[in-house]
């Protein structure tokens, strides 16, 4: 049996109960040691076999996951953050699906929930925004045109960007080229929960410069949208006195 899990922004102890109790039974563990936190392995048992998934190839993961199987070994494949955004995990599952052999998704958190934690924003507040667009700038891999950062910026939502922090510049440019003001809040957060966290408020007009001042190019999620500004919002309609819920009436 292979496990999928998220191991979470970085913090040890923001993975899942789920995820550690996996963890601690697997015989074999494949972690993405670019960035999941090491500190999560110890969890595992002490005679579990460890292996980094960042210095093999998909190929070389697999075979470790295949002989596993065929040993009768339980394998926890760890990722970073929650696996289904940017795990790369579809193409291994696929794998494991023509072998028969079986597998579950334990989910994670991920990182632009931690950097929210860090600053204590709300993507949804009402009457600012109620949506949050989760994307990243076009690299060595490729972003669908239809997804572009100027076309996601036309919302003005709340937006998190990923694996982009060495492209800032050029993020900055298309974030106003494609509708937000030069002034909208934004913030850089580095290794989100992690201890060497770094968190800054900026606009986007800014975003380059707060970024190249603090030495930051990488390992980083970019908040962007006036929910970063935490003003201007409404209060909650399912919390108002004249709101009436299942559970509550209307108060006079």
């Amino acid at each position: 049996m292979v496990y999928f899990v998220g191991a979470g922004p970085g913090a040890p102890d923001l993975i899942t109960v789920r995820g550690m109790k996996y963890l601690e039974q697997a015989d074999v563990v494949i972690y993405a040691g670019s960035l999941v936190n090491p500190e999560l392995l110890s969890y595992a048992k002490d005679t579990a076999e460890i292996y980094n998934s960042a210095k093999m190839t998909l190929e070389e993961v697999m075979d470790i996951m295949l002989k596993a199987e065929k040993d009768g070994k339980t394998v926890v494949r760890l990722h970073t953050g929650e696996p289904s955004v940017y795990g790369a995990v579809r193409e291994q599952m696929d794998i494991l699906d023509a072998h028969g052999i079986p597998f579950e998704s334990c989910p994670g958190v991920s990182a632009c929930f931690g950097a929210a934690a860090s600053l204590d924003l709300e993507y949804t507040l009402p009457g600012v925004s109620q949506s949050l667009i989760i994307t990243r700038m076009a690299g060595r891999t490729e972003v669908p045109e239809k997804e572009s950062i100027e076309s996601f910026a036309a919302h003005r939502a709340s937006m998190a960007v990923y694996l982009s922090a060495g492209m800032i510049g050029e993020l900055s440019r298309r974030l106003k080229a494609g509708g937000y003001p030069k002034d909208t809040p934004a913030a850089i957060v580095y290794k989100a929960t992690w201890p060497e966290e770094e968190a800054y408020i900026c606009t986007i007009e800014t975003l380059e410069e707060t970024a190249e001042k603090h030495g930051i190019y990488k390992t980083a999620v970019i908040l962007v949208g006036d929910a970063v500004g935490k003003s201007g919002y409404q209060r909650s309609r399912l919390y108002a006195p004249d709101f009436e819920t299942g559970f509550r009436g209307k108060r006079e």
